[in-house]
């Protein structure tokens, strides 16, 4: 098992690459299409704003190569912003990948500070587990959606669309629940 990090530098590397240590996992940082598309898994993270990265991936040309990968491929935070179409944040198309559009969390209320930062119930698959988030934007429910939580609305905080899977939640912070998606990830 060959797992690639995208690494364009958008945040998050460390910690991410720490996770698939913890669980015995071997990875590589690498923007290199060749070392990308010989990967058995994908993992496009991201911590930053959407229209610098969005740059960025097409300054490298991974905005054409990530689409059309064909392993298992899970955008984290950013990441999975970015594979989505419109994005509110630099007014951007994104990669397309996911049809949700990404729109700014709504200022409700003190009792909903933005950016909203903690942990949340996301129900998959009607099953329901906390997960970390750190966020000021969040992608619309749409038919791609794979699980659901509300802060204080409900948006999409998991994406899922042939082989590519998305989280808006962080789990390489998320304990037992992201290190369970995880693995689940690597089985794919």
């Amino acid at each position: 098992m060959k797992i690639a990090i995208i690494d364009y530098g958008a945040g998050n590397l460390f910690s991410v690459r720490q996770a698939f240590s913890r669980l015995g996992r071997e990875v590589i940082l690498t923007s290199d299409e060749s070392e990308i598309r010989s990967a058995s898994h994908v993992i496009f993270p991201g911590v930053g704003h959407a229209l610098s990265a969005m740059d960025q991936l097409r300054k490298t040309g991974l905005d054409q190569i990530i689409p059309g990968l064909t392993q298992p491929v899970l955008g984290i935070c950013l990441g999975m912003q970015l594979m989505c179409g419109w994005n509110e944040e630099g007014s951007l198309e994104g990669l397309g990948i996911f049809q949700a559009r990404i729109q700014a969390i709504p200022f409700q209320s003190s009792d909903y500070p933005v950016p909203h930062m903690g942990w949340n119930d996301v129900q998959i698959n009607g099953e329901s587990k906390a997960f970390y988030f750190v966020h000021s934007y969040v992608a619309e429910i749409c038919r791609d959606t794979w699980g659901i939580t509300s802060y204080p609305a409900p948006f999409s905080a998991a994406l899922k669309k042939d082989n590519f899977y998305g989280v808006q939640f962080h789990p390489e912070k998320s304990g037992e629940a992201g290190t369970q998606l995880l693995t689940q990830f690597l089985n794919k």
